[in-house]
């Protein structure tokens, strides 16, 4: 799936659930190069809401119970010369690294809380910003445009930075196995990565993420891959079974999870979806996962 298609639907199922305005939604499409013809063709299609008042979350809006580690703010070397951004938390004692991707609001607290909570666990992470040749998220000023500039960028750019990060993790980690996990459009950055060759990852988590078109994972051949999927998700799940026939033709360890009940970005705490049931079964599920394949 083509990642500016994909941000087109967030946009207009978000609208259709009542998360974002029309007028709000318009603006985000035009952002993201669609005219108003398009755009209003979009959101019809995907059910063009009323605009009101956004869903409850469906179990509870309380912040999630485990303790976080500090994070702080770090830069380090980036293809062709340019300087990546990120935060960083470590863990002590560390049982593996990990590489945590964000959503398409781009690096944010809710992000580095993430980061912050696997150290907690014991898995040193570092939490990217994919936006760093902008100047990172912050720079960007809002969501909006944060949306727009990951949906121009190459994705070749996307799969160079992370790797970079895989490079940083190694240096902060030595000697620690190195895993990765994301969500929604960080998810399909996970599913990406893989599909790219990353013989150096050992784990994988990607949340909610869609799947790039003809994906091969051959190339990361010791990855241990858990997919996590939200039932109400519909989009999303299109190409969960893609997905499974691909990890399976790559020979890969993995497992596909699908939380009943849950929707797409069920694991943010800051969202309207946000499912506390399902975000602290997911929660233990990476724990567990993370623990048998990275130490």
């Amino acid at each position: 799936m083509a990642f500016q298609r994909y941000l087109a639907e967030e946009v207009a199922i978000d609208h259709a659930d009542g998360v974002l305005s029309r007028r709000e939604a318009l603006h985000r499409l035009a952002l993201l190069g669609l005219g108003v013809p398009a755009a209003s063709a979009l959101l019809a299609a995907c059910g063009d809401g009323d605009g009101g008042q956004a869903p409850a979350a469906t179990s509870g809006t309380a912040a999630p119970s485990e303790p976080a580690a500090a994070t702080e703010a770090v830069t380090f070397p980036g293809p062709e010369g340019r300087t990546v951004q990120g935060a960083w938390a470590a863990a002590d004692p560390a049982r593996g690294a990990v590489l945590v991707i964000h959503e398409n609001r781009g690096l944010n607290d809710h992000i580095r809380s993430v980061a912050g909570r696997l150290a907690a666990s014991g898995y040193s992470a570092l939490a990217i910003d994919l936006l760093s040749a902008e100047g990172g998220t912050a720079a960007l000023g809002d969501e909006a445009r944060a949306m727009a500039a990951l949906s121009g960028a190459p994705q070749e750019r996307f799969v160079a930075d992370m790797r970079a990060g895989l490079d940083e993790l190694e240096r902060r980690a030595p000697g620690q196995k190195l895993g990765a996990i994301g969500f929604c459009f960080g998810g399909g950055m996970v599913w990406t990565l893989l599909a790219s060759g990353e013989p150096r990852l050992a784990a994988a988590a990607p949340f909610y993420g869609p799947l790039p078109d003809g994906a091969d994972f051959s190339g990361s051949p010791d990855a241990a891959v858990l997919g996590i999927y939200a039932e109400q998700d519909a989009r999303v799940n299109a190409s969960r079974e893609a997905a499974t026939a691909a990890l399976e033709q790559a020979g890969l360890t993995h497992e596909i999870v699908t939380y009943p009940g849950a929707n797409h970005a069920f694991f943010n705490d800051t969202g309207p979806r946000y499912d506390q049931a399902a975000a602290t079964r997911a929660y233990a599920k990476v724990l567990d996962w993370f623990g048998q394949h990275l130490g």
